[in-house]
């Protein structure tokens, strides 16, 4: 079905407003997978706060220029959905990676994020970079540790002099 200019114009526009507040970006080549997979694919995608879909290449490279993923402009060739990741850094990366474990013919062929491209090869490290629940959590256990051992030493002092009392009181017991 052949889309007219303010169908065109309205898809660019809701691609630009994604890309602009996107952490990550991943393109990869969906040919020959079913639309049952397809199908199960976008509802991970929207479980996961990821935005998934498929664009016409010129309408995607309409669509990506003055936002942070336009170095992604020239890979835009053959059949590619896009995913763009809303919620944290690494969740479009995942969602990618683990649909593609399942189905052979997903060929990932652009990764982008902080305005550069990355190797489609780093899709795997963009995929182990921790949530945002995840990165406060890491955060605060590095914040309560020296705390933590502060506590532990101040409390060590008087639990000391009570086991050396302890053992003094024992010893003149015991003589």
């Amino acid at each position: 079905m052949a889309l007219n200019f303010e169908q065109k114009q309205a898809i660019v526009a809701e691609v630009a407003e994604v890309a602009r507040v996107a952490y990550s970006a991943v393109a990869a080549e969906y040919r020959g997978i079913s639309v049952e997979k397809m199908t199960a694919l976008r509802a991970e995608a929207r479980r996961n706060g990821v935005y998934l879909r498929v664009v016409k290449n010129t309408l995607a490279r309409r669509a990506v220029k003055d936002t942070e993923f336009e170095c992604m402009a020239e890979g835009l060739t053959g059949p590619l959905v896009l995913a763009f990741s809303q919620e944290d850094p690494g969740s479009a990366a995942r969602v990618i990676k683990d649909f593609a474990k399942g189905e052979d013919k997903l060929k990932v062929t652009l990764v982008s994020i902080g305005g550069q491209m990355l190797a489609a090869s780093e899709l795997e490290t963009l995929a182990k970079m921790p949530t945002y629940d995840q990165a406060i959590s890491m955060l605060m256990s590095v914040m309560k540790a020296p705390i933590q051992k502060l506590a532990a030493t101040m409390n060590e002092v008087p639990g000391k002099l009570v086991r050396t009392v302890a053992a003094i009181r024992d010893a003149k017991e015991a003589a």
